[in-house]
């Protein structure tokens, strides 16, 4: 069983800058992707990005250019840093990771809220 424990978020003004951390415990299988989602009020969640254990990405267009993903595969841990903080880009921030090759390898960390105030 999987577990990821997320930090990070909180209240940002517009322009500002967060970073969130992920940190997955347990047996992880590759291939597999480590990523960020979000859901805003009344929204579906979206993919904001994701990194493979190999280190390719892929970013939403809303976060190209101003967030970064990164992975640390020795420690099971990605992180998003995210710069020029919008007041759309407040949400609950959910870390995700999915294990390509495992039936029910997919898992979620429980939210952490990400406010930008204008």
């Amino acid at each position: 069983q999987v577990q990821l424990v997320e930090s990070g978020g909180g209240l940002v003004q517009a322009g500002g800058s967060l970073s969130l951390s992920c940190a997955a415990s347990g047996t992880i299988f590759r291939p597999n992707y480590m990523g960020w989602y979000r859901q805003a009020p009344g929204k579906q969640r979206e993919l904001v990005a994701r990194v493979t254990n190999a280190g390719s990405t892929n970013y939403a267009d809303s976060a190209k250019g101003r967030f970064t993903i990164s992975r640390d595969n020795a420690k099971n841990t990605a992180t998003l840093q995210m710069s020029n903080l919008k007041p759309e880009d407040t949400a609950v921030y959910y870390c995700n990771l999915a294990q390509l090759a495992q039936p029910g390898g997919n898992y979620w960390g429980q939210g952490t809220q990400v406010t930008v105030s204008s």
